[in-house]
């Protein structure tokens, strides 16, 4: 957790769990100049690959996916892990993200502690990189080693680095996170192929960034794709970005990891929030980003909802469980757990059991519709405020689990869990 440990000119912000903005102009510059064929590479494979994907969108075929391994919890093993483990038992999580930084080796032991205790439960581990790692590749290997080897058959999932497009992660092309990506996979043949890789680490909807990962020449392949899918800055999840909405992100995403030859065909969306006003300076963004605590609870559901609606997304981290500007605890002066903990509490205790059956979207009036123990499960929201009669053979349930028995229901940006009464 010393910010020492990242050497010059990178920083680690404790209060935002990022590195912080890389404040040497000519040191960025000196490095874009080194990897300058690299990024020539992404604008032309960009070029191809972007329209193509789109041409094929189309084409692609809904998965069926495994609601029991869909819903994801990051966590930290550093904070509050005993309050970790009983907030995990309290929310019954079956899968979690654990970050682990290569510039902290020395807390291997404790991470495989907490991972020990969390036994049952699915694991990813996000490797971290510095700059050191970046470069030096030697080390990379021999420090990958040593984590495979420690957490041997403990951990299902390794991301292989994280947010290969911001500089102040330590990576200036695509070509170096190729290199880096490459160290991993090379272990992996050689002594560890029992071991699932994923890769590619592209944050927001920066999707050049994303075919060059998934269509170059170096000699590895991907388990699986991991993106960093936020959508905070366009507000809801529904809000469009150059027409795009989160669900046409998502089908622009999964048609390139089909189309790809280095890659499974599996994504995990490895880590997506919403940041919250007034947490300054633990939030990760400016205070324009950022939302009130009902919208942040209402976002993540909705988030959720439309991944598990797209069929073509195995799992979502929430980044994360404890953390004051951005995660489901805040832990500033006391344990406060906030409205997106009994959200995600009760999209858990329906959604995990639920097989899919349809979205329905018409006027911004969305259901999502699903089997929940032979039971038909419909949620509504909506994005313009209207009612609905409450029927007699509904029973209904607002966002966090209370009953509703009025005769009519406000259907709003918060969602609502219809049973229909009857159904087997």
């Amino acid at each position: 957790m010393d910010e020492s440990k990242l050497k010059a000119p990178f920083q680690w912000d404790n209060y935002s769990d990022q590195p912080a903005q890389l404040k040497d102009k000519s040191y960025k510059k000196q490095m874009r100049k080194k990897e300058l064929l690299s990024l020539i590479k992404t604008f032309i494979l960009a070029l191809f690959i972007l329209p193509l994907s789109l041409i094929m969108m189309p084409f692609v075929r809904r998965k069926d996916i495994n609601s029991n391994t869909f819903f994801s919890l990051g966590v930290d093993y550093q904070r509050e892990p005993e309050l970790t483990l009983e907030l995990l038992k309290e929310l019954d999580v079956e899968r979690i993200l654990v970050r682990f930084k290569l510039w902290e080796m020395e807390t291997l032991d404790e991470l495989k502690n907490f991972i020990l205790a969390n036994e049952g439960r699915s694991i990813t581990l996000k490797i971290l990189q510095d700059k050191e790692h970046v470069e030096d590749l030697a080390l990379l290997e021999k420090d990958l080693r040593a984590i495979f080897s420690a957490l041997n058959g403990l951990v299902e999932i390794y991301e292989i680095g994280s947010t290969i497009n911001r500089a102040k992660w330590g990576f200036f092309s695509v070509n170096e996170y190729s290199r880096f990506y490459k160290t991993a996979y090379d272990l992996k043949m050689s002594e560890f192929p029992h071991v699932k890789l994923i890769g590619s680490g592209v944050i927001d909807f920066e999707y050049h960034f994303t075919a060059h990962s998934l269509f170059n020449f170096f000699k590895y392949r991907y388990d699986g794709i991991a993106a960093l899918l936020y959508v905070d800055r366009r507000g809801a999840p529904e809000n469009t970005q150059m027409g795009f909405t989160l669900s046409d992100k998502i089908a622009l995403l999964s048609t390139m990891i089909w189309l790809s030859p280095k890659t499974k065909n599996i994504l995990h969306i490895t880590e997506v929030n919403w940041p919250i006003t007034g947490t300054a300076p633990y939030a990760p963004t400016s205070e324009h980003e950022c939302v009130n605590e009902e919208e942040y609870a209402d976002y993540m559901l909705r988030y959720y909802l439309l991944a598990f609606a797209s069929q073509q997304v195995d799992s979502v981290s929430w980044h994360q469980l404890i953390a004051p500007g951005y995660g489901l605890i805040d832990n500033r002066e006391t344990i406060k757990k906030r409205s997106a903990f009994y959200t995600y509490k009760y999209m858990l205790k329906n959604l995990k059991n639920a097989q899919f059956l349809r979205l329905d979207i018409k006027r911004d009036y969305y259901i999502l519709q699903c089997l929940v123990d032979n039971k038909l499960l419909q949620i509504h929201w909506s994005l313009k405020p209207t009612t609905l009669q409450n029927e007699e053979y509904f029973e209904v349930f607002s966002r966090d689990g209370k009953l509703i028995q009025e005769d009519i229901l406000e259907i709003s940006s918060s969602p609502l869990y219809i049973y229909i009464k009857g159904t087997v």
